[in-house]
């Protein structure tokens, strides 16, 4: 089972995530621990190379978890938010960008 990694602040993210939701995405990242794809998710390939994102629909709205699990052993998580819009908003993607270059090394 991999390890998960929380990226900047992402823990403290998805712990202000609605109860229903949290336990969803909680539920999510096991099965990725565990090797498994999760429910509903998404390539996030403007991000970069393996990111995933975890699609969570509750009452309260939409939620997303986006992590990448192809390199090292670990999972990192880049980033949890609620979606306000259709489109997942540039301050978002550009954080999870961000992030995704930190763990990689990269400027």
């Amino acid at each position: 089972m991999k390890p998960i990694v929380w990226i900047g602040s992402s823990l403290d993210d998805l712990k202000a995530f609605p109860d229903s939701a949290r336990q969803c995405a909680g539920y999510q990242l096991s099965k990725v621990q565990h090797g498994e794809l999760p429910d509903d998710w998404k390539l996030m390939g403007a991000i970069g190379v393996g990111v995933t994102e975890i699609r969570i629909r509750e009452a309260a709205g939409a939620f997303r978890v986006i992590f990448v699990a192809r390199f090292g052993n670990a999972i990192y998580v880049l980033h949890a938010f609620q979606k306000k819009s259709q489109k997942t908003s540039w301050q978002d993607v550009d954080l999870a960008r961000k992030r995704f270059r930190s763990i990689r090394g990269d400027s």
